[in-house]
């Protein structure tokens, strides 16, 4: 938690205000017992109602004094807090983004969101209460103890052996539901991605009339998540009684205590009472710092998960600065003997892959599923970097690139289409924020979706609903491919973005990018040799090496891997006027 209060540096002055006014409003109440025992000993002692009445009127002032000075702290403590949870927020989502894909695919997206929305909803819950009455409960503790002490020694006594029984009583209850809370937050993490997986494939579980098996699933996670915390809540509702149990013989105590001493005449009445009510006091502070206390362990665990984030550093560093000055390279992309393997893999994904393409290229990708078709194209614009050998940019080897300059050059549309809640516009500025509507219109009218924005009334002010519900498959892939090609990129990358097109807009895509994009390096990564046949070169994958580059021609004849993936789909005629 400590690691976490740079937070609140922009909040210094609310951190002090909030808890010095409910220091005062302790204060306040500190002086109320001893008043009652000043109503009790003179006023009805001596039958003088005006001095009840003045008496009565100093407790009225003092609620008001201290209802004022509680909103003022609850204003201060909700200011700090929310700032302070606003601020890590903001920080943890920068953190997240800093991070490559390597350790996203470590920490895993359902962690990651509950981590940035629930612990951090915990943590500023925990500093609100802190804030609040961290001071405040110890103040009343400490001054009650006091209060008693000028009133009488003896009895204080009492209230010295109580108050230690009691917070030690606290203290072991803490110890035990601190790892417990963690394993809490762990379990939830585990409901959100079932959560999430369900919502996501919602489809796939409908086709395959998995609802039941998925109910049943997400029950017995419920039921775990609910046993966890019934159990914390358990140990954590042992608090209360034993506390009360406490202070209520303390009280005992003093009223037993407190009789021999009225009647020796050592003390009143009246002090008699305000020992009580201090005890009183103290059970209240005692009971509210145990929620306190349950509050901040609860926190404390959310802040052990945050700063576990926090302290994943990513391996791929940014080379922010000045652009980097390109030579005069022939290539726009070359591999020299990269391999790669994925973090916590035990088997490479791409094995001493070399080649080089030059600029104004179309490259074709083709292989088995897994063969490390999409490995193979991320390390392009740096999404993974090379365990061994290097890759390079028009010379420079993508690790000199700030990822401004590298990935601004670089159109990319990944397998699965991203759109994004907003219109088609808002969609399409995002390689290039500033794109006019006609160089968005000429980059639909090339991904063959301009169809999708003629039949939209509202054209390209059109609104896509969150992940492109609204939008059909085809549609999807097709925007995404238009949003890759507004602002002319150098590379485009193609990472089997036309599995959900039909064969004759597959072909009339191809003809556009080949006819429209002069200069530009495509990358085209299918499972249809059609698709690619027409590329300059292939690159042929099979389980991470490379098995065969070259024309579509020399391909088939020269690479059996290549030939078997043409004869399983193409025609008999096509495969004869090959041979």
């Amino acid at each position: 938690m400590r690691k976490l209060l740079k937070y609140l540096k922009g909040y210094v002055k609310e951190s002090i205000i909030g808890p010095l006014f409910k220091m005062l409003e302790a204060s306040f109440e500190l002086f109320v017992p001893l008043i009652m025992a000043n109503i009790v000993d003179v006023g009805i002692r001596t039958e003088d109602t005006a001095y009840i009445w003045r008496m009565c009127a100093v407790l009225v002032f003092l609620g008001v004094l201290g209802l004022t000075c509680s909103l003022t702290a609850q204003y201060f403590a909700a200011k700090a807090s929310m700032g302070f949870g606003t601020a890590l927020r903001n920080d943890l989502f920068t953190h997240i983004n800093s991070l490559s894909y390597t350790e996203l695919d470590v920490i895993g997206t359902s962690t990651l969101v509950t981590r940035i929305t629930s612990d951090i909803n915990q943590v500023q819950t925990g500093v609100n209460l802190v804030l609040r009455l961290f001071l405040r409960s110890p103040f009343i503790v400490v001054g009650a103890v006091i209060m008693a002490f000028t009133i009488s020694v003896k009895m204080t006594v009492i209230f010295l052996i109580a108050v230690p029984l009691i917070a030690l009583t606290i203290f072991l209850i803490v110890k035990i539901t601190i790892p417990i809370y963690k394993k809490v937050q762990s379990v939830l993490d585990r409901v959100m991605l079932l959560t999430r997986e369900n919502y996501s494939g919602a489809r796939v579980v409908r086709a395959f009339a998995r609802q039941e098996d998925e109910k049943k699933e997400f029950q017995e996670t419920s039921d775990s998540l609910k046993a966890i915390q019934i159990f914390a809540g358990r140990i954590s509702a042992l608090m209360n009684p034993i506390t009360y149990v406490l202070v209520n013989l303390a009280i005992i105590a003093i009223l037993m205590k407190g009789g021999h001493e009225v009647y020796s005449g050592s003390i009143t009445q009246g002090e008699v009472m305000a020992l009580v009510n201090y005890m009183t006091q103290i059970l209240l502070a005692l009971v509210a710092l145990a929620n306190l206390i349950i509050s901040y362990t609860k926190a404390t665990a959310s802040a052990l998960r945050i700063n576990e984030v926090m302290a994943v550093q990513t391996t791929m560093t940014d080379a922010a600065g000045a652009e980097v000055k390109l030579p005069d390279s022939p290539y726009a992309v070359e591999f020299d003997h990269v391999s790669f393997t994925y973090a916590k893999a035990s088997a490479s994904s791409l094995q001493d892959i070399s080649f080089k393409v030059k600029k104004g290229q179309t490259v074709g990708i083709i292989g088995s599923t897994g063969s490390g078709k999409s490995t193979l194209v991320n390390m392009i614009p740096r999404f993974y970097d090379a365990t061994q050998g290097e890759v390079r940019i028009q010379g420079v080897p993508v690790r000199e690139y700030p990822f401004a300059q590298l990935r601004g050059g670089i159109g990319t549309v990944p397998q699965k289409a991203v759109l994004f809640q907003g219109s088609i516009r808002q969609n399409m500025q995002w390689r290039k924020k500033e794109a006019s509507d006609s160089e968005i219109l000429e980059a639909i009218s090339i991904a063959q979706a301009g169809d999708i924005v003629e039949k939209k009334h509202e054209g390209l002010d059109f609104k896509i609903a969150p992940g492109g519900k609204n939008l059909s498959g085809g549609q999807r892939q097709r925007l995404t491919i238009a949003r890759a090609l507004v602002g002319n990129p150098d590379i485009l990358i193609l990472d089997d973005s036309a599995s959900a097109l039909d064969f004759a807009t597959d072909a009339a895509l191809r003809r556009a990018i080949r006819e429209k994009t002069k200069g530009m390096t495509v990358f085209i990564v299918s499972q249809r040799a059609a698709t690619i046949k027409q590329a300059d070169q292939i690159l042929v994958l099979d389980d991470g090496r490379l098995a065969g580059v070259g024309t579509h021609r020399e391909l088939f004849h020269s690479c059996s891997v290549y030939r078997e993936i043409c004869l399983s789909q193409f025609s008999k005629e096509e495969v004869e006027s090959l041979a």
